[in-house]
C-alpha cells in the first residue's frame, strides 16, 4: 500500500459543536437519521462533599469525540462483505463500497464496531464516509475537517498524524482498537 490515510481528533479542542456533522449530512445529501458521522459525547465524575467544611467539590466532565469510518488497517466490514462490495484502496488505504456489488444485506453494519456503514433506504445499498474521496482528487481536504470551526479534526497519512500527534487510538466510548486497527489518533482532553 503506497498510503494509509487516516484522521486525528482532538478531544481537547472538541466542543461538541456537531458542525463536522452537518456538513457531512449536507455535502452527502444525507436524510434526516442517517449520518456518516457522529459526535459523541462522554461524561462523568460527581459532587461530594467534603465532611471537614461541608463544602462541595466536584470532579465533574464532559469531552465529545467526533467519529466516522476510520478506514481500518483490518476491516470488519471488508472481512464480512459477501460480495466483496467493500473494499480498501491500495493506493490510500480508504475503505469504499462498490454500490454495483453492494446487496444491502448489513452484515457490514452489524460487524464494525465504529457502526460506520449504513443502509440507503432509496437505493438499498450501503454507504458510509468514503474520506470524500471526490474532494481528494480535487486536492481539497475532507469536509469534515474543512467545516470544524476549532481545528478539532486532521486528515492525512496516518503514519504523519501519529508522528506529530502520538498513537492513542482509544478513549471512552470508542471500541478496543486492536479489533481493527482504525488508522484514527485520538488526542485526549486536557487532564486525562
Amino acid at each position: 500500500m503506497a498510503k494509509q490515510y487516516g484522521f486525528l481528533i482532538d478531544a481537547s479542542r472538541c466542543t461538541g459543536c456537531r458542525t463536522c456533522e452537518v456538513a457531512c449530512k449536507d455535502k452527502n445529501n444525507l436524510p434526516v437519521g442517517r449520518n456518516f458521522r457522529h459526535v459523541l459525547c462522554f461524561e462523568g465524575g460527581g459532587w461530594r462533599q467534603d465532611r471537614a467544611t461541608g463544602a462541595w467539590r466536584t470532579d465533574t466532565f464532559a469531552y465529545y469525540v467526533s467519529v466516522s469510518c476510520n478506514h481500518c488497517e483490518d476491516p470488519a466490514c471488508v472481512k464480512v462483505c459477501p460480495t466483496k462490495a467493500h473494499f480498501k484502496r491500495k493506493e490510500d488505504g480508504l475503505v469504499v463500497i462498490d454500490t454495483k456489488k453492494c446487496i444491502g444485506c448489513g452484515a457490514c453494519a452489524m460487524a464494525c464496531p465504529y457502526h460506520a456503514p449504513v443502509l440507503n433506504p432509496v437505493t438499498k445499498k450501503m454507504s458510509k464516509c468514503d474520506g470524500c474521496l471526490n474532494r481528494l482528487q480535487a486536492g481539497l481536504q475532507p469536509i469534515c475537517v474543512e467545516s470544524c470551526p476549532q481545528r478539532a479534526i486532521e486528515f492525512g497519512p496516518i503514519e504523519e498524524l501519529r508522528r506529530k500527534h502520538g498513537k492513542l487510538a482509544q478513549i471512552a466510548l470508542l471500541p478496543d482498537p486492536a479489533q481493527t486497527k482504525p488508522s484514527l489518533v485520538i488526542r485526549p482532553p486536557k487532564g486525562m
